[in-house]
């Protein structure tokens, strides 16, 4: 038990989890950096799929044809890999996997599960949107830390502390018996 001295002696609760022990105040702070981030990665699944008009408008949403890939891919300027991500801007298995990816992501982290997977599958993301967007070469203010990077972050940390016990399914999850098995899905 951690205490602080300040004119009485204050107890503060604990929340432990494998390896872990954090503050209630900290395990609550990370839940809602793990909601926020999840939905981060929902809200770009969803504006792409429906087109809700803040970055995707209704005629190019995904279930009317449109590409969730081709515009970003194919207006990369910069960057060794521009021919690559041009060469598959538009493509179906391309558009799959960016979505599933962050339907994927985005449930997982507001869900609380599969957190280890989440943080992976996150940090691929943003470090081919980086690689897409080329900050080393395209004028952003910081060409190494930038959003991409801060995100990859966040999910790592989010998996490591066990964020998903603190309002999220995470508890339940890492006593299924699969789970238990595979503690890679954890």
């Amino acid at each position: 038990m951690t205490t602080i001295r300040r004119n009485a002696v204050a107890h503060l609760e604990t929340v432990e989890a494998p390896g872990a022990m954090l503050t209630k105040t900290a395990a609550k702070a990370l839940a809602v950096t793990r909601i926020s981030l999840g939905f981060v990665f929902l809200w770009a699944f969803l504006d792409k799929t429906f087109g809700l008009g803040w970055s995707t408008p209704w005629e190019r949403a995904w279930i009317n044809g449109g590409s969730p890939t081709k515009g970003f891919l194919s207006s990369v300027e910069v960057g060794p890999f521009q021919g690559f991500f041009h060469s598959i801007a538009g493509d179906a298995w391309a558009n799959w996997a960016f979505m599933l990816g962050m339907l994927g992501i985005g449930i997982a982290l507001i869900a609380g599960i599969g957190l280890r997977v989440a943080a992976v599958s996150a940090t691929a993301v943003m470090a081919m949107m980086w690689a897409a967007e080329w900050p080393l070469a395209s004028g952003s203010s910081n060409p190494v830390v930038d959003y991409h990077f801060i995100y990859a972050v966040a999910a790592i940390a989010l998996a490591l502390t066990y964020a998903g016990h603190t309002w999220g399914l995470g508890r339940w999850w890492t006593k299924l018996p699969l789970v238990q098995k595979n503690r890679w899905l954890i």
